[in-house]
């Protein structure tokens, strides 16, 4: 890319590989933005892509996102399928570069709250971990890995 092209996404914060996020709020609306109705790129969840595992990530999680193919469920919405009613964000704690986002909706009708741990990096805010009630996203790609 040119000099003039990179400082100008610079400027929107925008990096060339289009890591990361400019705030936790932002990140985790993101990822719920692709458990909607209506276009079948936005309603059949997070994609398990190399490149959605960079943007939305940290280094530690990406490949075990990108190759997951036989889990038992959807972890970013504990379930195998969803109807999902509105997603309350709110940041429950902050702690030197890591934030502390609690998601929290319906699914079905089934109350669903997930803790979201964030990183703040040089790509922008990035997924370390999610933590539900039971279990964290780090143990159930360890578990269900390829």
């Amino acid at each position: 890319m040119s000099g003039a092209v990179l400082a100008f996404l610079a400027g929107l914060g925008i990096s060339a590989a289009a890591a990361g996020f400019r705030s936790p709020e932002s990140l985790v609306r993101n990822v719920y933005g692709y458990y909607g109705k209506g276009s079948s790129d936005f309603s059949q969840g997070l994609p398990r892509d190399a490149a959605t595992a960079a943007q939305f990530f940290d280094p530690s999680l990406r490949k075990a996102w990108s190759s997951l193919r036989n889990e038992p469920y959807d972890f970013l919405v504990q379930s195998p399928n969803w109807k999902l009613g509105a997603v309350s964000i709110s940041i429950i704690r902050r702690q030197f570069d890591k934030t502390y986002v609690a998601a929290a909706f319906d699914n079905h009708g089934r109350a669903v709250t997930l803790n979201f741990i964030l990183v703040n990096g040089r790509e922008g805010w990035l997924i370390s971990d999610v933590e539900s009630p039971h279990d964290s996203l780090r143990m159930f790609l360890d578990q269900y890995r390829n």
